[in-house]
């Protein structure tokens, strides 16, 4: 086996994947840094964070079909993708520098999370019209098992390093290393040399555009069942989210640097996940394998709650590797083998709407899964709520029973434009 893989011989392909890697192990600062600040800096209660999670989601819900339209139309997507990363790094910047000067405040997290989430929509919708023409179609399962490994290293590296940071530098100032970390993406982005792909004229209605991508999603059968399933675990999933580290920190009285550092050690199990996704996807069919990662990532969220303020803080130490260990091995088994299906499945003429549409769904019942997490807390108590959302994720899967997608093998062909049945790649 090559020590270095044959899509990274390639300048292009490892242009664009250095550039992501350089940003997601950022991330992973900011998404422990912000909740922090929100928390232990400037108090925040649970309907606050649910909302401070909702408000960073909610471009997703409000500008993910209208920007899949408009990217459809966009003949060089990458600058975009340049602009937004730079953009990203001053406003997440701007938190640091309020921070210093004395006048930051919740207010400011909700503006900067809700930009930097607006600015998302753009690049993440056009990367994935860029992927399509950086790696082929029968690379797509190791090209999304290389950007998957460098989620899940950055898993182990990034709380544990921001969990440092936060600790001796305190949290705004951590926050910077992510401003910086877009820095580097953009910088790597400008040396891809790739061909984008074409801008194919249309002569509809921009009514009759926006639910194009709906229209082929909610009509294929591959499609529709694996984004609803998707879309339902994030519902809930989200719910926990804006809850985690509230109840970490203030209900079990975690530091911190030991939360970064046991989730930072769990971390391994998405790498673990990375490195044998592509082999169940092949062993027993994609379809499967999305499946195992659908029940394995949320059932393992419910030692969250398992732990309570009585519990040793060891024993909550474990609990919490524990936790991380499972849910990033099945969520990378999961999104692996879903993304080699999904791009397969798009035809090319309507892949914006299409990502567009995908990301209205799946990503837009993010900020309801959080507004849902944080009402709930404020209801029935956090604990309680982390109970309810978990095991209510684990209804995902009832979306695939009877559906093509439980017989998928192999990637799916491109499925036609007019949504004419056609021959499923799958076992008889």
């Amino acid at each position: 086996m090559p020590l270095i893989p044959p899509l990274l011989r390639r300048p292009t392909f490892r242009n664009f994947w250095l550039g992501q890697t350089i940003s997601v192990f950022g991330d992973q600062i900011t998404l422990l840094a912000i909740p922090i600040v929100a928390v232990l800096t400037l108090h925040a209660d649970p309907e606050q964070m649910g909302l401070l999670t909702a408000v960073g989601l909610l471009p997703h819900l409000l500008f993910s079909l209208p920007a899949g339209v408009w990217l459809d139309k966009v003949h060089r997507r990458r600058r975009l993708m340049i602009i937004a990363d730079l953009l990203r790094a001053a406003a997440i910047a701007t938190i640091a520098i309020t921070f210093v000067m004395g006048n930051l405040s919740l207010g400011q997290l909700f503006v900067v999370t809700f930009i930097v989430g607006s600015l998302a929509v753009v690049f993440d919708i056009s990367w994935n019209t860029l992927f399509v023409t950086i790696a082929e179609r029968d690379e797509y399962l190791a090209a999304n098992a290389l950007f998957s490994g460098s989620r899940s290293l950055a898993g182990v590296a990034g709380p544990s390093i921001g969990g440092a940071l936060i600790q001796f530098l305190t949290a705004p100032i951590a926050i910077l290393v992510d401003a910086i970390s877009y820095i580097g993406s953009a910088l790597f982005l400008a040396r891809v040399d790739a061909v984008e792909p074409p801008v194919v004229p249309t002569s509809e209605p921009i009514r009759a555009q926006l639910a194009t991508g709906l229209a082929f999603i909610f009509r294929d059968p591959i499609m529709r069942p694996t984004i609803m399933a998707a879309a339902t675990l994030n519902l809930f999933n989200f719910g926990l989210h804006a809850l985690f580290i509230l109840y970490v920190t203030t209900y079990l009285n975690i530091t911190p640097g030991l939360l970064g550092l046991a989730l930072g050690a769990g971390a391994v199990g998405a790498v673990a996940g990375v490195l044998v996704a592509g082999r169940i996807g092949r062993r027993i069919g994609l379809g499967p394998a999305f499946v195992f990662g659908l029940v394995v990532f949320p059932a393992a969220l419910i030692l969250v709650p398992l732990a309570d303020g009585g519990t040793p803080v060891p024993l909550i130490l474990t609990m919490l590797f524990v936790m991380e260990f499972f849910a990033g091995f099945g969520v990378m088994v999961l999104d692996i083998n879903a993304g080699a299906i999904i791009p397969a499945r798009t035809p090319d003429r309507i892949r914006s709407r299409v990502m567009g549409s995908f990301r209205f769904i799946n990503y837009g019942i993010r900020p309801i899964g959080a507004l849902l997490g944080g009402l709930l807390g404020g209801l029935i108590g956090v604990r309680e709520t982390l109970f309810f959302v978990t095991i209510a994720s684990l209804a995902s899967v009832l979306w695939l029973f009877g559906t093509p997608v439980l017989r998928l093998r192999d990637t799916p062909d491109a499925a036609p434009d007019d949504h004419t049945p056609d021959p499923w790649q799958v076992a008889p």
